[in-house]
């Protein structure tokens, strides 16, 4: 699998490319499934509908791996959280966690059983799969699946969480704790089912300074690294902190990939990491609007990170409505224009 000798450092023919949410609304086949059932959740449950989901990008675009779909909210709705997705809003906690009461109501067991839909995706979707496509399984970051309890959704300034961070941190490291002891065993058992690497997600991790980033962020992503790579030191691992750049020189732990969001610099995060870490990104997802800025953007990155461990991807997900046809010539001209 080429995706799994980039993520490892060895030598391949071509720069490897997939895109974050790849399987995604940008595609009217994915549009078409997810009508039929009905809506986003009963999508991620429907294992069989996940699976075909998982798989249409590499069949329609041609990429190098496949990304589990689901979504990194899965765990607190089976830890017993009341999760709805409502258009225009997002995701929404009827009930967000503010005491220990309600950190008490949330089972670890209960969660890591009752994913069954998600390894059941899985399975069949390692089953289906072209044997030279690898499968990635993901989860979120501690982090940034605490600011959705916390909150109760999305927010812009994360004030809810961050007030606890100062005014209760021993309380935001216990509801922490128990986030990390459920993805320890929610990514082994993603494992186990068939994945051949595994991505974390710190969609949120911009929102702390420094030291808090460590503390309350970082430190809990190397403690799931750790937890993986004792027991599966095979299976590569990404990881994803988004709008970082300025902590990159403090970087640290066992994990295979970095992944660079597209408002940092290729070239300074290879200064500081491609020594230690195979790069993945970070194009701009906008650019994908335009074929002229397309090919801007892949010749750049590829001069950048010429001769050195690469994986191409965008610096974010894919946008909803972006043209298929400027998705597929994406993919192509990543493929063509590194094998040269």
């Amino acid at each position: 699998m080429i995706f799994i000798d980039a993520c490892l450092k060895k030598k391949t023919p071509y720069t490897p490319v997939w895109m974050m949410r790849q399987a995604g609304r940008y595609l009217p086949e994915y549009m078409k499934v997810r009508n039929e059932v009905g809506g986003f959740l009963e999508l991620c449950k429907n294992y069989k509908k996940a699976s075909e989901v998982t798989i249409q990008p590499v069949e329609i675009l041609g990429v190098d791996a496949a990304i589990l779909f689901s979504d990194i909210l899965v765990i607190p709705l089976e830890m017993g959280m009341d999760l709805h997705f409502i258009k225009g809003e997002g995701p929404i906690f009827e009930s967000p966690i503010k005491n220990e009461n309600d950190l008490a109501k949330l089972n670890l067991q209960k969660a890591v059983k009752n994913l069954r839909y998600v390894y059941d995706t899985i399975s069949l979707t390692r089953e289906k799969l072209p044997k030279d496509k690898a499968l990635i399984g993901f989860c979120g970051a501690p982090w940034t699946i605490a600011t959705y309890m916390i909150e109760g959704k999305g927010s812009k300034t994360y004030s809810v969480c961050k007030k606890l961070l100062y005014t209760d941190p021993d309380f935001l490291h216990k509801i922490l704790t128990l986030i990390t002891e459920t993805l320890k065993l929610y990514l082994e058992n993603q494992i186990k089912s068939g994945v051949n690497a595994v991505q974390i997600f710190d969609s949120w991790a911009s929102a702390l300074e420094c030291e808090a980033f460590f503390e309350f962020s970082w430190k809990y992503i190397i403690e799931i690294c750790d937890f993986i790579k004792a027991k599966y030191p095979q299976i590569p691992i990404i990881v994803f902190p988004k709008g970082i750049s300025g902590y990159l020189d403090k970087i640290y732990g066992n994990f295979d990939v970095f992944g660079v969001d597209w408002s940092t610099p290729l070239e300074s995060a290879s200064k500081i990491l491609s020594a230690k870490y195979t790069l993945q990104g970070n194009m701009e997802p906008c650019r994908l609007y335009n074929k002229n800025a397309i090919k801007e953007g892949v010749e750049q990155i590829l001069n950048t990170m010429k001769g050195k461990p690469h994986i191409f991807n965008l610096g974010h997900g894919i946008l909803p409505d972006i043209p298929v046809e400027n998705a597929k010539y994406f993919i192509r001209l990543v493929q063509e224009r590194s094998s040269l």
